[in-house]
């Protein structure tokens, strides 16, 4: 016997479906608005969960990745009187069995319920869950232990996996943590980077050459796709490949053989596929600018990975790792954080993601070397900027008591060049006490030219000997 939790603020829904539950020999529980769905949620043991998405204290979609996490684990169904294609898509990509829109009949209803039963009861039948090598990816966000699970339902298996998302979310991490739990664990893991690859020399590192093949291949090389004969080739950033490769592409990725570039036979290479994108390749087959049937072989098992603003509550794990990770690397001593710190990091919307989050911890341990404990004075100076302008745009100009007049504002840019200038100053002598003046390490850390780092500490009055404090 199934129990089987409803939440719907429409009382006549609640009683159709726990008839219909109770004649199929299951057990019904209703809830009429979200909080109380989500108590019942966590506090029972439910095998299925009916969720309406218009409730009258908040949104289903949007509680759907918390009711996922309930210690049960339940399938989801989302019932909705208002489709949505847009909030059909997010649910479906969450994780949700099927989306239905009301009025719905008995036949569609009970055809769902049995069918996300017998899935479960299929995946109670299935081998037992194994401890996931998962190095390198933290949090146990639901939105994060979801794709973990979809690592884990793919990595025993041969199927071409896309791995979508927003630069800096982790899509090598996970494209990893799929080869080492596979069987092919101990094989070559190998990395192609389509946005690096020069375009007249696509075929040759891919596919390989023999010698004489072209003006300079003095020697045969072996491509890529062989290097991963027997392990997973992984294509990062898919998207970048040239139009004039993916049609060879994808008849390497059909026959699993292809021709070097100026030989004469073909070859043969068992690989493993994983891809990885953050542009929307939907949109690039739109326009022409990738191959629809190539998209259609790359989208086997689609893992989708979501952003770090959408998962907060990851935050504090990643600080604490990262930080530690870097004191080790840079020799200083373990950092505290102040809650202003943390405070002001989880408000941050990170659009670069968790490699956005440690370049702004390596600069702020730079700012902080000598000091126990970070505090927001610590983090550079564009997420401040940000932070504050964000919460004064919220909460509206304020009429003050005294006019200002006109001659108290100097021109915008005037303002703009001293906070760059004061900030660009500080940077540079929190950097050489970071180093203790060592110039080669100072430049590795900010990415400048050893010529251009000398022309900022000469026009900020800094000199080249500076002795640390």
């Amino acid at each position: 016997m199934a129990h089987i939790l409803i939440i719907d603020d429409d009382r006549l829904i609640c009683e159709t479906i726990s008839n219909l539950v109770n004649r199929l020999g299951h057990q019904a529980s209703c809830a009429f608005n979200l909080q109380d769905g989500l108590a019942a949620a966590f506090s029972g043991s439910f095998d299925l969960v009916f969720l309406d998405v218009r409730l009258p204290d908040g949104d289903g979609l949007e509680a759907l990745p918390r009711i996922q996490a309930a210690s049960s684990l339940p399938e989801v169904i989302i019932m909705t009187g208002y489709g949505d294609p847009n909030g059909a898509e997010l649910a479906i990509r969450h994780g949700a069995w099927d989306y239905i829109q009301k009025p719905a009949t008995l036949d569609t209803l009970t055809l769902q319920l049995m069918r996300a039963l017998q899935y479960r009861e299929e995946k109670k039948g299935g081998q037992e869950r194994v401890a996931l090598k998962r190095e390198g990816i933290l949090g146990h966000s639901p939105k994060m232990q979801a794709c973990l699970d979809l690592v884990a339902q793919v990595a025993s298996s041969e199927a071409t996996v896309l791995i979508t998302g927003e630069t800096g979310t982790g899509k090598e991490l996970f494209a990893l943590a799929i080869h080492k739990n596979s069987r092919r664990a101990d094989r070559n893991f190998v990395v192609v980077d389509c946005a690096a690859l020069p375009e007249t020399l696509v075929e040759s590192i891919l596919f390989g050459h023999e010698k004489g093949a072209y003006t300079g291949a003095d020697r045969a090389r072996e491509g890529l796709v062989l290097q991963a004969d027997g392990g997973t080739l992984f294509l990062d950033e898919v998207g970048e490949l040239p139009l004039s490769v993916q049609r060879s592409f994808l008849r390497v990725l059909q026959e699993r053989q292809f021709r070097p570039v100026g030989g004469k036979t073909e070859v043969k290479s068992d690989f493993r596929l994983i891809a990885a994108s953050n542009r929307n390749l939907d949109e690039m087959v739109r326009q022409n600018q990738f191959r629809e049937d190539l998209l259609f072989r790359l989208r086997a098992f689609t893992i989708d990975l979501p952003p770090l603003r959408e998962r907060k509550e990851d935050l504090r794990d990643l600080v604490s790792y990262y930080t530690a990770e870097l004191c080790q690397r840079f020799g200083i001593e373990p950092k505290e954080f102040s809650p202003e710190f943390l405070d002001l990091l989880s408000a941050y919307p990170w659009s670069g993601n968790v490699r956005e989050l440690i370049n702004a911890l390596e600069r702020s341990l730079i700012s902080a070397r000598y000091e126990r404990v970070l505090f927001p004075q610590h983090l550079p100076t564009h997420i401040r900027v940000q932070l504050v302008r964000s919460s004064l745009e919220d909460k509206g100009p304020e009429e003050s008591p005294a006019s200002p007049s006109p001659q108290s504002f100097p021109p915008i840019h005037e303002i703009r060049t001293r906070v760059l200038e004061e900030a660009e100053k500080k940077y540079l002598h929190d950097l050489l006490s970071f180093t203790r003046g060592n110039i080669s390490e100072a430049c590795r850390i900010s990415g400048l030219s050893r010529s251009r780092f000398y022309l900022l500490l000469k026009k900020h009055k800094i000199s080249k000997s500076f002795s640390p404090p």
